[in-house]
């Protein structure tokens, strides 16, 4: 592989993803020394079913885990870095960098088919990341904006693919790593560009067999897969399972090998006292974290004041003791994942509204900003949450018993995934539970999320804030480290203290207790990576 670019652009590319190596599995990893074994099924459950099939306009690891085993990608994250970090070939064997930054030049590999025997060429790449970067009107491209600094995407031949730069990136191959990037056949977009949301065909280790809702997705392998000798499983079967008592127990009745999100630490506790050496722990820090989207649409929410009251109502500190317990959740957070090189210090974020370490005051000023805004004692909204138990609902009861101690009525509602997405995109809701989860830590990633809504649709609080805009686009221009970090607390101020347009809960932890008959699989800080399964086999 070669990569050529001036030096200070790529030691500064270089420094990020060595700086963001943070994370180690706590248990030896899954990946395997020892020869792959051929055969057998992969049985997952999978807590949530997604709204359509298009990689490019969902954002539900509903849609990832069931169906990236049918897709490839250009680049993808390495599969065997536990930091989840570090861009790796997939489509594309190889790629060059101009001097400049400018200019990415990617070489693709010969002979790689779609499964309906046609040869992928340069065209479907490029016609796919126009369909991403350059979305027609009426098609959804949750992602677009993080293209922000492609000028144009060229197919120069067969097998090259060129993306042309507006300014230089050093996030531009993460961004080119994304897993919900599934390559499709550009014929069939030039013939209906939605094709995608309802059918599935890729170049990916597995063919898609069949999609009955509401109980399974089945995957077969596919025997003309590129990468030559894999896969190594013969298929999967996701299966659609959304209580969290029931996943833990196909795992410890040996019905499902693996669930790839993650369970609580008292699951893995309990799974661990049964199975002992039949089960195999992997831990991770996690890019993932629930937040709440305050309708700008509606009334009272409108008003700052009633934004910024609801985040001074709740307890962070307290909430981050208690509810590890029962939830996937762990530490207190800003817009960046805790711990990494461009996080908010605790001490810097203690200054922000909704992290102050003395809640009494907190909630004092709570209550002061609702009288001034003309919300009466008692008020009463409804709070529109996901239907997928963990940690949906724990930290659901825990934010409204927050709200009522400072005098609020909040009644939930609780949506069924795919309607859910449906309500937020409309904007039905009043208040309801968002998320932001990414594959890789990496600030023009994590925080494209807030954005104007006209620039990234994904955006369920529904505002437009230019001068947030302007400072995302300084913060991903910075080639400072210090000068970036700068323009990220005064994003991370704007959003979450001065304008309260969104409210962060608690970051989520990972734990994957899972079947020791499974191999060749790697935890990392995002449940959206490592799904494509290639690699994965099992011992018998």
């Amino acid at each position: 592989m070669t990569h050529r670019s001036s030096g200070t652009y790529w030691i500064l590319a270089a420094c990020l993803l060595i700086s963001l190596a943070l994370v180690t599995a706590l248990t030896s990893p899954a990946v395997a020394q020892d020869k792959p074994r051929y055969g057998g099924e992969l049985i997952f459950p999978v807590p949530s079913e997604p709204p359509s099939y298009d990689g490019h306009r969902e954002e539900t690891f509903g849609l990832i885990h069931p169906f990236a085993p049918f897709y490839n990608t250009l680049l993808r994250v390495a599969p065997t870095d536990p930091t989840g970090t570090k861009p790796h070939p997939d489509l594309a064997e190889s790629w060059t960098i101009s001097k400049d930054g400018l200019t990415y030049t990617f070489k693709l590999r010969r002979g790689v088919k779609f499964h309906d025997g046609s040869e992928l060429t340069s065209k479907d790449v490029k016609a796919t990341y126009d369909k991403i970067i350059f979305p027609p009107a009426g098609v959804g491209s949750t992602r677009k904006e993080q293209y922000a600094v492609v000028e144009v995407v060229e197919a120069p031949d067969p097998s090259t693919v060129r993306f042309r730069l507006k300014w230089p990136s050093a996030a531009f191959l993460a961004s080119l790593s994304s897993p919900w990037n599934f390559i499709y056949k550009a014929d069939l977009l030039a013939k209906d560009i939605h094709w995608f949301e309802k059918n599935v065909m890729g170049t990916g280790p597995f063919i898609f067999v069949e999609h009955v809702k509401g109980s399974h997705v089945v995957g077969k392998k596919n025997p003309n897969y590129w990468d030559k000798g894999k896969p190594y499983l013969d298929g999967f079967r996701a299966l659609f399972v959304k209580d969290t008592a029931a996943q833990v127990a196909m795992i410890r009745g040996g019905r499902a090998h693996i669930q790839f999100r993650s369970f609580t630490s008292a699951h893995r506790d309990s799974l661990v006292a049964i199975l002992k050496d039949k089960i195999t722990v992997q831990e991770s820090p996690w890019d993932c974290i629930l937040l709440v989207a305050m309708n700008h649409d509606k009334k009272p929410f409108d008003d700052k004041r009633v934004r910024r009251a609801l985040t001074l109502a709740i307890d962070r500190y307290a909430g981050s003791q208690a509810l590890p317990k029962i939830a996937i959740v762990k530490e207190v957070a800003g817009v960046v994942v805790p711990g990494t090189p461009y996080a908010t210090p605790p001490d810097e974020l203690a200054k922000l509204a909704g992290y102050w370490k003395d809640i009494n005051a907190s909630r004092a000023e709570a209550k002061r900003l609702l009288r001034e805004a003309g919300v009466p004692d008692g008020f009463s909204f409804t709070f529109k949450n996901r239907g997928i138990p963990m940690p949906y609902e724990p930290l659901a009861v825990w934010m409204i018993d927050q709200w009522r101690q400072i005098g609020l009525n909040v009644k939930q509602e609780v949506i069924e995934a795919a309607a859910y997405f449906a309500s937020l995109r409309k904007g039905e809701h009043e208040v309801a539970m968002d998320f932001q989860c990414g594959y890789i830590v990496e600030p023009d990633l994590d925080l494209y999320k807030f954005v104007s809504v006209d620039k990234n649709p994904a955006n369920y609080s529904r505002y437009k804030d230019s001068v947030l805009d302007a400072l995302y686009l300084k913060q991903s221009r910075a080639v400072d480290l210090e000068e970036r970090k700068k323009y990220i607390r005064a994003f991370e101020k704007r959003l979450l203290d001065e304008e309260a347009h969104y409210m962060m809960t608690l970051q989520w932890h990972r734990i994957v207790p899972h079947s020791s008959k499974v191999k060749g699989w790697q935890v990392t800080p995002s449940h959206y990576l490592n799904n494509t399964l290639d690699a994965v086999w099992l011992t018998e």
